[in-house]
């Protein structure tokens, strides 16, 4: 097996991005961690969820109503997981 592919020291997977809870796993991570990107994405999530309640205290029906919640919730994973894993901050 080949293993001059991941011989660079600059490339780094997700999972290792994910697992480095502390600063000793990768010297350098460029995500934040786990709570703060819960932080960035909270008043996503709260908005979200905001709207959810209004549209049933309107008097939607409520099959209809929580057909919205699985894209809130999808979307507000997807940005914890670029916060958390430098994804936002690369591209910026």
């Amino acid at each position: 097996m080949d293993d001059s592919v991941h011989a660079d020291e600059a490339e780094r997977t997700t999972e290792d991005l994910l697992s480095a809870d502390d600063a000793s796993d990768v010297v350098e991570t460029e995500g934040v961690d786990r709570w703060q990107a819960t932080k960035y994405v909270a008043p996503f999530v709260a908005i979200g969820l905001f709207d959810l309640v209004l549209l049933l205290g309107w008097g939607l029906d409520p099959l209809w109503g929580f057909m919205i919640l699985p894209p809130i919730l999808f979307v507000s994973v997807l940005g914890w997981i670029a916060f958390r894993t430098g994804f936002a901050s690369d591209r910026t």
